[in-house]
């Protein structure tokens, strides 16, 4: 126990140098036209090193808001939840994309018997069969889920089924919702970008990487480095960009793990400032009627 709290106590000290390291060298991780570069680049955005520079991070910011302003906290909720509604708010119009793709698929194969669509000025037209298209709406019902989960949280969205809560006082309400970031959220989160990450970046370069490789064992694999995105689709003429769900399966975790640190500072200044605090600085979405955003506060 001892050694892993003297581990952890040097990853954080070691954190600072790390960030300057990282951010004085951009080019050692940024310039992919380098395949040591672009090994770098995967290799620290699964590694121990990299969590640590997040996780210090967030300890500075919440030290000084805790020690210091507690403005500086409200100032990251604030920023937090607004790139959680504006990604949200931008995705969500892929729901109504998906729709009008959907109506106009049916119209030009039960209709006009059309077999494929051609998009594009005259010689450089993108044709693909109907099928394609058909299996593209799997891609914008993805990014409303990953990238509008997090503006769903702030909006209050998600179902909860509650036996204690409701019925607790309000700072008892925040310990539970401090504790559960802390215990459930931020962890399960991790655990999935870790995963997301790697099986991401296994669709995008060969020899594929792995979690358990060392930096000098890829940095060895990147002299045959070379990229292979994944174009395979699960029909003869049908999407076959999966890729893409590989990265908003990583984009998803890092807008639930910036939600969760905005859910954690806003419970501990609600906590801190009592009652009239809640919903302080909270953007959230009007419907128009207030007989029916009533109805949707009680839900």
């Amino acid at each position: 126990m001892i050694d892993f709290i003297l581990w952890v106590l040097r990853n954080i000290a070691l954190a600072p140098y790390n960030l300057v390291q990282a951010l004085a060298n951009p080019g050692d991780w940024l310039a992919w036209e380098n395949p040591e570069a672009l090994v770098r680049f995967i290799y620290y955005g699964g590694s121990v090193e990299f969590f640590f520079v997040v996780f210090t991070t967030f300890l500075a910011i919440t030290a000084l808001g805790v020690l210091w302003r507690r403005e500086i906290l409200w100032r990251g909720v604030r920023i937090l939840e607004g790139l959680a509604n504006g990604v949200g708010r931008f995705a969500a119009w892929a729901g109504l994309i998906m729709v009008l793709q959907q109506v106009m698929i049916v119209f030009l194969q039960r209709i006009f018997r059309v077999a494929e669509i051609s998009l594009g000025p005259a010689g450089v037209a993108f044709t693909q069969d109907l099928s394609w298209y058909g299996e593209e709406l799997k891609l914008y019902n993805a990014m409303v889920v990953t990238l509008a989960v997090s503006y769903t949280f702030v909006q209050g969205g998600h179902v909860r089924v509650d036996l204690i809560y409701s019925a607790v006082r309000h700072r008892t309400k925040r310990v539970i919702d401090m504790v559960g970031c802390m215990i459930f959220m931020l962890p399960v989160v991790v655990l999935t970008y870790m995963y997301a990450w790697f099986f991401m970046w296994r669709h995008l370069v060969v020899p594929n990487p792995s979690a358990s490789s060392e930096l000098d064992r890829m940095l060895m694999q990147a002299r045959v480095l070379r990229w292979n995105v994944e174009t395979i689709g699960f029909s003869p003429n049908g999407f076959n960009a999966y890729f893409l769900f590989k990265i908003l399966l990583v984009a998803y975790t890092v807008l639930v793990f910036l939600q969760a640190v905005a859910f954690f500072w806003r419970s501990y200044l609600e906590w801190l400032e009592g009652e009239d605090s809640v919903g302080k600085y909270l953007d959230k979405d009007t419907l128009g009627d207030p007989e029916a955003e009533l109805a949707a506060e009680i839900h």
